[in-house]
């Protein structure tokens, strides 16, 4: 789509592309789709005056820290010389920005909190400094695990207790509401073992909240989660850990979105070292770990957070209305201060160095990207959507240095944006006017599979609406797709096996006894949507922890409304260890889900050929990495003799079968039989084959309609 000279450019949707590049629109094989055709020529190395204003904007970022910083990488290694450092005479260096402070102070336990004795000097640009010479045995002034506090004397006379925006470990007492800054500075710190794998050809990933991955009622550990979670993610073929909730945030229900230390990694489940040998440990197991990280918004907590750190509105947010978000009740980062910049830049590179993440999934990215938030507006696909003053130009331009910096850095890194306005080239490189991440999640599948569950009965549900969910991608732009995340399991709403099953969950998922039409059903398209989003919803998969086995109870963090239990803060994977259970059934299911496509490799394939969505017979069968998937969602039909097109041609077999006994099936289909292509055209496809309800590869039992069986 280019823009003709007469009309604006921001209303036809280039706003921030490169001039020579344009989107095209169209329809394609029944799926929508926006394609990218880059330039000719390389935006970043021409110089081209004619560039669009988010990526000249860019581009003058980067010419700006080239010449203020000397490049990128000394400044994202901020984090060196800011908040606390020893040096090798054993002296230590304190540094912050407080700009709109008239004098700050040190204080702790080496000074016995004396709030005058420590003073930092003014310097240029609303900077301060500390040094504090060592001890006269020559050991550092502060030693580790000592606390510390930022006295901000202000200008209207206040005395604020802070701690530093760059303190890398914050704790609690048990009974405190106020965390900590604690100095870390172990003396045998933890040393990485083993180098991070190469980037996976498929990404499989597993949510994963450390704090509740234990069937105990309590808080969970680090070292909880290296030695008996671990060995569970790498049998169930999963490839890549997304972990939540390790920013350091107060509120232990806020899920880790109100961030309040961000170079901090969480107390509540142990010590930095014990984080830095969980991520070792995996790597060890050939499995990355991306870090949830949330640069969208702040906690407002003042004692503890980045709040008014120098006493004013402003320092890190933007002062009054553009400064607070009105749903999430937090503070909006300035993306154009260069500070601003430095402090998440640098914090990325943080994680990355010092912890050895391999790549980020950013949280609320829709927020970021406009004005408006996301807040009261819809999205339907329009460009006028997209492009406009509404968006944030600021915010694109802060996402687009993170990607930039992040993949020149580090080759393998991924980044994951969670975008549900579709926002066009979000995925694209930014050498080609994108915003440069790798993937975006395909958030409208969870949705699309609770409301089917919701309001359809199983004989209407509708095979091409269901399939233009799972296709209906941006074209070029990699999707990771899920049936459910850790939104689905929250309290409140319902996982899909809650959803299926509902409480003969609690009664009737004993393998000793024969399942019950609830039950049947349940395990049954709990699989077969799992796998069908898996093989049709995206270039990844991610599963939330526990969901792979259908657990049997929500998600629910300690609360005033609760009573601060724990009784739902937990996963139970004990129940996985019990032959007679029928979670395990679902969790051998997943794990050679995961097996056969690591073996055959469709999520890294391209989009899959659809050759039948029939609504009558209740059939999806399409084509992706020569391997032919067939689902039956029929609840009474079984076929005999039921062709299929085929693609390549030749012998077929069957490789992965939901009505297996040891999955929860029947175990009604001969695995020994093969089956060959007749050169007859199909569905557009030159070849096809026959299957029948002996050879169906997903089908269900027939069992009578939704109103027969509640009857």
């Amino acid at each position: 789509w280019a823009a003709s000279a007469a009309a604006p450019r921001e209303q036809l949707g280039v706003r921030w592309l490169a001039q020579g590049s344009y989107l095209s629109h169209g329809i394609e094989g029944g799926r929508e789709h926006c394609t990218f055709t880059p330039a000719t020529y390389n935006p970043c190395q021409t110089g081209d005056s004619n560039l669009q204003p988010s990526y000249g904007l860019f581009e003058k970022q980067l010419t700006l820290l080239e010449e203020a910083e000397g490049g990128f990488d000394q400044f994202t290694r901020s984090y060196k010389s800011y908040g606390v450092h020893r040096m090798p005479d054993n002296s230590l260096v304190f540094k912050e920005w407080a700009p709109a402070a008239e004098a700050l102070f040190l204080t702790g336990d080496f000074n016995g909190w004396d709030n005058f004795s420590h003073p930092y000097a003014k310097k240029d640009f609303g900077k301060w400094e500390l040094h504090i010479p060592p001890k006269e045995d020559k050991t550092p002034a502060v030693t580790h695990n000592s606390k510390l506090k930022v006295v901000v004397h202000t200008r209207m006379g206040e005395r604020l207790y802070r701690i530093s925006p760059w303190a890398k470990y914050v704790t609690r007492h048990e009974k405190s509401v106020i965390y900590d800054w604690v100095h870390w500075d172990p003396p045998q710190p933890y040393i990485h073992k083993h180098p991070r794998p190469q980037k996976p050809r498929s990404l499989r990933i597993y949510e994963s909240h450390v704090g509740i991955a234990s069937p105990e009622g309590k808080v969970a550990s680090y070292s909880n989660f290296t030695h008996n979670v671990l060995p569970r993610i790498k049998d169930l073929g999963y490839n890549c850990i997304q972990l939540m909730a390790i920013m350091e945030h107060a509120y232990y229900a806020s899920f880790g979105y109100q961030v309040t230390s961000f170079f901090a990694a969480s107390s509540r489940y142990g010590t930095p070292e014990e984080l830095k040998e969980l991520i070792d440990v995996a790597h060890s197991l050939g499995i990355i770990v991306l870090l949830d990280v949330v640069h969208s918004h702040a906690s407002k907590n003042t004692e503890d957070g980045l709040n008014s750190f120098d006493g004013s509105d402003s320092c890190f947010f933007h002062s009054g209305p553009r400064g607070e978000h009105s749903l999430w009740d937090s503070r909006l980062f300035n993306y154009s201060g260069w500070e601003v910049l430095r402090f998440l830049l640098s914090n990325l590179r943080w994680w990355m160095e010092e912890y050895r993440f391999d790549g980020f999934r950013f949280d609320g990215v829709t927020s970021m990207l406009y004005h408006h938030h996301g807040i009261g507006s819809g999205f339907s696909g329009d460009y006028a959507e997209y492009f406009g003053l509404h968006v944030d130009e600021d915010s694109i331009v802060y996402l687009m240095l993170a990607n930039h910096i992040l993949h020149t850095l580090y080759q393998d890194c991924i980044t994951i944006a969670e975008d549900v306005s579709g926002m066009p080239t979000l995925c694209r490189p930014v050498q080609e006017g994108g915003l440069g991440f790798d993937f975006r999640l395909a958030m409208a599948i969870p949705d699309k599979w609770i409301q089917i569950l919701k309001e359809f009965k199983d004989e209407d549900w509708n095979m091409g609406n269901i399939v233009h969910t799972m296709s209906n991608r941006r074209y070029g732009e990699k999707c990771i797709a899920y049936a459910e995340s850790h939104d689905q399991a929250l309290v409140g709403d319902k996982t899909l096996a809650f959803w299926l099953m509902d409480k003969d969950m609690y009664t009737n998922m004993s393998a000793l006894i024969p399942m019950n039409s609830v039950i049947d059903r349940g395990i049954q398209l709990h699989k077969m949507m799992r796998l069908l989003t898996h093989g049709l919803g995206g270039e990844g998969y991610l599963n939330f922890m526990g969901n792979e086995f259908g657990h049997p109870e929500w998600l629910d963090f300690p609360r005033v409304g609760n009573n601060e239990s724990y009784h739902y803060a937990r996963r139970q994977f004990n129940l996985v260890d019990m032959d007679h259970l029928r979670y395990r059934q679902l969790y051998a299911f997943d794990r050679d889900m995961n097996r056969t496509e690591d073996k055959y490799g469709w999520l890294a394939a391209p989009p899959a050929y659809i050759s039948a969505k029939h609504e009558g017979d209740k059939v999806i069968v399409f084509e992706r990495a020569n391997v032919i998937f067939i689902f039956n969602f029929h609840p009474t039909n079984s076929y005999s003799n039921y062709r299929v097109a085929v693609g390549p041609p030749g012998k077929y077999k069957i490789k992965l079968d939901s009505d297996e006994i040891h999955y929860g099936g029947h175990g009604r289909l001969d695995h020994n039989t093969e089956f060959f292509t007749e050169p007859m055209e199909f569905s557009n496809l030159p070849n096809s084959m026959l299957v029948n309800s002996r050879i169906t590869l997903q089908e269900l039992d027939p069992i009578k309609t939704t109103e027969q069986r509640c009857k």
